[in-house]
């Protein structure tokens, strides 16, 4: 084989070379880059990934605030409970553990899947527990843990849900806590799936105060997950423990009395607003709904006297006579003289109808005092035709009908004042404000509704110089006046005279109030239901629907305590003798036990008996004076 050298000088091309060379270099210049990218630009990014991967963060629920009463009662607390999660790092085989769990704890498997992939789209932390059951009994915990080695990934969670010591007695005004919703997620985004937040009552309207601030726990974890060491990051931060102005005791006593009345009883203190009971019948235990009971649930809701239902803000009414107490208040701030007259011959007649006073046979001759002592229809029909309906209107209104109160509890009412704009709005077939119909608004009825914390309010604003006070439920909150009634010093001390003389005369309405140990003043209120023939029917005899409503508004004093008190028993018949001796059992309990002086008790004790019974029962008559007998009539006829 022939070797041929090459020739002198010879130089090989370059260009291979310079390419390899570059390539070297580029190679060079992207490791560089990437080392930039990673140690510099992304370096804290990866720094926090690599602790990841070594720590662990778990949350340290914080407690939710006691709320208790003005005495220091417990009346919403804590008790221990336990959720079930599923961290989806350490289970193999997602679908079988979900199926096993609900096998385990007979919740749907439905549930148990939506709730995870619920959790699973927010959850940020590649190891967090995510919650399937928020909440599962004692039970359900042992059955999960004597198999829960066959359940990998799942972990217990302990967990706190909130309890209420009273059940039923504060369930209305406290509310309760369930489960948060997507709109509750998006409103407090800190919120974990599984977090409760308040529904209703309290529990919603202080919830930012309620609810605390999470803790964090940090664990160091090997290779494999398992933990090796703890520590707290952040110590939680509990909620804030409320004090209410409420009584429980006071608020037992007043749900005793009502007994097994659907109503309501609101006790306030005129000088401040603070609320001191707030009782709504028939009531529900909110630990049920807490508890997530499903069939309890549907026993509320189908329960055709609405336990749900807070009567005390939420339902409407016509007031009835109690309604003249703002209308007398109207009649003297037009310039209507205490001492002028009209006659009360038992009705009236305007056009082709007539209208009758609640008592046959008429009053006789009845000026402004013994038109309320007496609550004559007649002299508020005549009067109030004087004032004509646009005064009406402005008045009740400026007096803080027609409006919210402010009361720290949601959805309240406003109730509705009539007049002219109203009348168009609801029957615009029918337009025109009729006399008639200020004859009925006069005394109570036609399209006249108010809620019973206005009547509260109302009534403390004649004891307190004209102040429309804000209802207060918590004891540290201070009085907030929202508005001030249109009335002076001489015309409220009038109205407050007369309720005094409601009680104390021999004719009064309110004689089941009287004390001989406080001065007290009251106005009773019988307001139709349904309208009636000719033929005025007893109570007990009456579809329980069809029965009027009864009512009683009044204040005590003694010594240096001061309270009004409002009574409202829906379909109880007449104000004096059903909404009567609820308002004396709550004094009893107020001013303590004092009977000197008032009237009937024993047969006070049989009509409000009577007016818890289904229709057709009715029970034990009992002898009384001919006073009671004739003031039991009186309270049943229509009107009062």
């Amino acid at each position: 084989m022939r070797i041929e050298l090459e020739p002198e000088g010879y130089q090989p091309p370059r260009m291979g070379l310079l390419i390899l060379q570059g390539f070297v270099l580029l190679l060079f210049c992207l490791l560089v880059l990437r080392l930039w990218y990673l140690q510099i630009l992304r370096g804290d990014y990866y720094e926090r990934q690599a602790h990841s991967n070594r720590w662990k963060d778990a949350q340290i629920y914080a407690n939710r605030g006691l709320i208790l009463d003005d005495n220091g009662v417990i009346l919403a607390e804590n008790s221990p409970a336990y959720s079930l999660a599923l961290i989806r790092e350490s289970c193999p085989d997602i679908p079988q553990t979900l199926a096993g769990v609900s096998r385990l704890t007979g919740i749907p498997f439905s549930v148990i899947e939506r709730n995870f992939n619920k959790a699973r789209a927010v959850s940020k932390q590649s190891f967090a527990p995510l919650i399937l059951a928020p909440s599962i009994g004692f039970e359900q915990l042992a059955r999960v843990e004597s198999q829960q080695q066959n359940l990998p990934g799942v972990t217990i969670l302990s967990r706190q849900r909130r309890y209420y010591t009273q059940g039923h007695l504060f369930a209305h005004v406290l509310g309760y806590v369930s489960i948060a919703s997507d709109a509750d997620h998006k409103k407090f985004p800190e919120l974990s799936i599984g977090d409760t937040v308040g529904k209703q009552g309290l529990e919603v309207v202080l919830e930012d105060r309620l609810r605390g601030i999470k803790g964090l726990n940090a664990f160091e974890v090997d290779v494999y997950g398992r933990q090796l060491v703890k520590a707290v990051e952040h110590k939680p931060r509990g909620g804030e423990n409320i004090r209410l102005s409420l009584d429980a005791d006071l608020q037992r006593a007043a749900m005793a009395a009502l007994g097994d009345n659907a109503g309501c009883v609101v006790v306030m203190e005129p000088d401040t607003g603070r609320l001191r009971a707030l009782v709504t019948a028939p009531s529900y235990d909110n630990n049920i709904i807490t508890a997530n009971s499903g069939p309890e649930w549907a026993k509320l809701l189908a329960n055709p006297r609405h336990p749900l239902h807070n009567r005390v803000i939420q339902s409407v009414y016509p007031p009835g006579s109690v309604w003249k107490l703002p209308m007398a208040n109207m009649l003297l701030a037009m310039g209507v003289e205490q001492s002028e007259s009209v006659h009360c011959s038992g009705e009236t007649k305007l056009g082709n109808r007539i209208f009758r006073c609640w008592k046959k046979g008429g009053h006789g001759r009845m000026n402004m005092t013994r038109a309320l002592v007496e609550s004559c229809d007649v002299y508020f029909y005549l009067m109030c035709e004087r004032a004509g309906i646009d005064r009406i209107t402005a008045f009740a209104s400026a007096s803080g009908f027609g409006k919210l109160t402010g009361i720290d509890l949601p959805y309240e009412k406003a109730g509705q004042v009539p007049g002219r704009e109203l009348k168009r709005r609801t029957f615009p077939k029918d337009p025109t404000w009729h006399t008639g119909e200020t004859y009925n608004t006069s005394i109570g009825q036609g399209l006249t509704l108010v809620t019973p914390v206005q009547m509260a309010v109302y009534v403390s604003s004649l004891l307190n110089g004209g102040k429309l006070f804000k209802p207060l439920l918590v004891d540290d909150d201070g009085p907030v006046i929202r508005g001030m009634a249109p009335s002076t010093d001489s015309q409220r001390k009038f109205i407050v005279e007369a309720m005094r003389r409601t009680v104390e005369d021999r004719g009064g309405t309110a004689r089941r109030v009287v004390r001989s140990d406080a001065i007290m003043g009251g106005k009773t209120g019988t307001a139709q239901v349904v309208k009636i023939g000719d033929v005025r029917l007893r109570a007990e005899e009456m579809q329980y629907e069809h029965r009027d409503h009864a009512w009683m508004v009044s204040w005590g004093i003694k010594d240096d305590k001061k309270y009004v008190v409002v009574v409202m028993v829906e379909h109880g018949g007449g104000g004096s003798s059903v909404a009567g001796p609820v308002s004396a059992a709550v004094y009893d309990h107020l001013f303590g036990s004092n009977r000197t002086g008032r009237p009937g008790q024993k047969e006070a004790a049989n009509v409000l008996a009577v007016a818890g019974q289904t229709p057709g029962q009715a029970g034990p008559d009992g002898p009384d004076s001919a006073y009671v007998t004739e003031a039991l009539k009186a309270a049943e006829a229509w009107g009062r």
